[in-house]
């Protein structure tokens, strides 16, 4: 399995400087100063690149998925939105295996032994057993599914912008303790139950006027080999991320990253990466 770790190049979607120029610039630069390789794919219809492209088992063995989500099928102005991954990665050379298998990329957080998706992904597929869906997803994977409750305002379900991998057993979670309700307490026991152990980091959604804005996730960071961009949104708990994240990921280069800009739209650097090994 290649793993974020592992990933030496970024494609993005050209939709990220006609949408959101300031931050498409800034990032760009970035990405120039610490060389870090990136390339665009064509016929986007969303930033939202890992959501829809395959995922990466080995270096040239890619497996798709149905990108299909519920949330834009179900809005008749939200249905042009959805990119056709097929066409995409013909463009591009890559032809990856399928699966008939509905899920977004931003589910599927993974290590070489294990991935770990919210409980969405009974929802998504009601056409499979649940017991039949994990052993088909283990099989294509080649790992073990560790499965953890979606939260409960977020409508779209992915298991990214909850939680991430340190190392093999390991993972970081979101400090959800100011949270009512006993959202927490059921994450900490799934993955209690699955043998992980967990890191909090600071969580602070509370001032965003929507549920829709994802300044103050932290979570969403882009992982790649010896490196990990960070979104920073001028709150006081970037500091203590930076500062955090320098220890977590000692011998990595730890880069912040403004993201105030897309963060308002939902989503942060993880939801706008799709980062290989080639």
């Amino acid at each position: 399995m290649i793993t974020d770790s592992d990933t030496n190049f970024l494609y993005l979607s050209p939709l990220l400087e006609q949408n959101y120029k300031s931050f498409f610039n800034r990032f760009i630069r970035i990405l120039n100063e610490h060389k870090t390789e990136y390339g665009f794919l064509p016929a986007t219809k969303d930033v939202w690149a890992l959501d829809y492209m395959p995922i990466q088992i080995g270096k040239e063995d890619f497996i798709q998925f149905i990108y299909y989500p519920d949330y834009l099928r179900k809005y008749k102005k939200w249905l042009k939105t959805i990119s056709h991954p097929e066409i995409i990665c013909q463009e591009i050379h890559i032809y990856p295996g399928r699966t008939d298998i509905i899920l977004d990329g931003g589910n599927i957080i993974r290590n070489k032994t294990m991935v770990i998706m919210t409980n969405k992904i009974f929802q998504e597929n009601p056409h499979y057993q649940k017991n039949r869906l994990v052993e088909e997803i283990e099989r294509l994977l080649g790992l073990r599914l560790i499965i953890i409750p979606t939260e409960p305002e977020d409508w779209i379900g992915h298991a990214d912008g909850i939680v991430r991998f340190l190392n093999g057993d390991t993972v970081l979670i979101n400090n959800y303790k100011k949270e009512k309700g006993s959202y927490y307490w059921q994450l900490e026991m799934a993955l209690k139950n699955a043998g992980l152990q967990y890191i909090e980091i600071p969580y602070n959604p509370y001032p965003n006027k929507n549920n829709t804005d994802a300044s103050g996730i932290y979570i969403n960071f882009l992982e790649m080999e010896n490196i990990i961009y960070i979104p920073v949104f001028g709150l006081k708990e970037d500091d203590q991320v930076f500062q955090l994240f320098e220890t977590l990921f000692a011998g990595q280069q730890v880069i912040p990253v403004d993201s105030k800009e897309i963060a308002k739209e939902g989503g942060v650097l993880n939801c706008i990466s799709w980062n290989i090994k080639i």
